[in-house]
């Protein structure tokens, strides 16, 4: 997420026909040498025996024997060539043993997208959508508002991720970032009554490079909740926090968020976030951070840690890398069902739909579809928590999202 994804036919064989006898055109047998009738005598037998031999004797220097190196180094292939042999098969089982285990995982994949959605798994109108910072800082009118009550009346969005940030490297954020919110707020309310406006807050973070926001920093985590303080007393019902790229395991966050949630329930306001994925193997995180440095995912029992401090949590479910919309598919059932089985009862999960269509590395938009994702979270559910009522979806985002996807949206989940 932006916090601030076809034979030839053989030649024919020539004839072969019978050669004439060399100089001899009609090809008949030659006379006997010194014999005008062709008749063979003792003296003409003994010339012609003696024409072979001396005939055999010239030839046998044009023949001579193979040399013993020579035979020996027909015999066997040269060292460079052994060489070269070995480092190819060397390189093929290397290629073999990388990708047996990746075939495997995508097999499991495809399998996981397999079989039918339970009856019910459909929307608990407790879905959200990230709205672009257009609707906070004055490019968006009255009539934006209400185009946009009139998409979402009769849908599961009960809550509106308003882009208003991002944050300073430091953790502050001007209220010049956010002039129009307490407009904003109220004509939701007046348009689109028990639909809640939160401020979606973000920033890159220092942990894979220099620059970003420091959550080791008290000072930088105090900015941040007096920056949170500012954006509930300009209208915002809730704070929802998207920081990337956050390692799992990650203390400071841990202790951000306890801030926080004490902040937001003294107000009577909501906290939610957006959750990295969650291992899709075992300790994956750990493995990816160790060859890339970048641990895309996070541990399952860190996300149930990040899960009990909020009132939302929504995994940003994109951006996977997969190649088919089965097989994307497959990977938002397995993470549908890693989530619910470490979240609270007390928490709404939220599994992100791709509202957008841009091919870079990791996404690709042909297979991150939102008809394979409704269907992979439909599935994940089924298997897992079927009857779960704190659950929703995610919609990414407003202004990338094509009449397909709410049409997707609609007839897949909300129907």
């Amino acid at each position: 997420m932006d916090n601030g994804e076809t034979t030839r036919p053989e030649a024919g064989e020539p004839e072969v026909t019978a050669r004439p006898g060399v100089g001899e055109p009609d090809g008949t047998a030659r006379p006997g040498v010194g014999e005008p009738d062709g008749t063979t005598g003792p003296d003409a037998q003994n010339a012609d025996d003696s024409t072979r031999s001396r005939a055999q004797s010239a030839d046998a220097p044009t023949r001579p024997e193979a040399h013993p190196a020579a035979a020996a180094a027909q015999a066997s292939p040269q060292p460079a060539a052994r060489r070269r042999r070995r480092v190819l098969r060397y390189a093929l089982t290397a290629l073999a043993l990388l990708l047996l285990p990746l075939l495997t995982a995508e097999t499991a994949l495809r399998l996981n997208y397999t079989g039918d959605p339970a009856p019910g798994t459909r929307t608990r109108h407790r879905d959200a959508l990230w709205l672009g910072h257009a609707w906070v800082d004055g490019r968006k009118s009255g009539k934006d508002v209400e185009a946009l009550a009139g998409r979402l009346r009769g849908s599961g969005i009960r809550d509106l991720y308003v882009h208003s940030g991002p944050l300073e490297h430091d953790g502050t954020l001007p209220d010049s970032a956010y002039p129009r919110a307490r407009w904003l707020v109220a004509a939701v309310h007046r348009e689109l009554p028990g639909v809640r406006v939160q401020a979606w807050l973000g920033d890159r973070l220092a942990s894979e490079g220099p620059r970003g926001l420091r959550l080791d920093r008290p000072a930088t985590r105090a900015a941040v909740l007096a920056s949170t303080r500012r954006v509930l007393a300009a209208g915002f019902e809730g704070a929802h926090f998207d920081l990337e790229p956050l390692h799992s395991g990650d203390r400071d966050y841990l202790t951000l968020l306890d801030g926080l949630r004490d902040l937001t329930r003294a107000r009577h306001a909501l906290l939610s976030v957006a959750a990295h994925q969650i291992d899709p193997l075992p300790a994956l995180h750990s493995l990816a951070g160790a060859v890339t440095g970048h641990p895309k995912w996070w541990s399952q029992a860190y996300f149930g840690q990040v899960a009990r401090r909020v009132d939302q949590i929504a995994v940003m479910s994109y951006d996977t890398a997969q190649p088919l919309p089965s097989l994307y598919g497959g990977y938002v059932a397995q993470q549908t069902s890693l989530a619910l089985e470490v979240i609270p009862e007390t928490t709404d999960l939220l599994m992100g739909l791709p509202f957008y269509h841009t091919d870079k590395p990791g996404h690709w938009a042909h297979a991150e579809t939102v008809p394979a994702a409704v269907r992979g979270v439909r599935l994940g559910l089924s298997r897992t928590d079927a009857d779960r009522a704190r659950f929703g979806v995610a919609l990414y985002v407003d202004f990338a999202a094509t009449e397909a996807d709410w049409r997707a949206y609609r007839e897949d989940w909300v129907a």
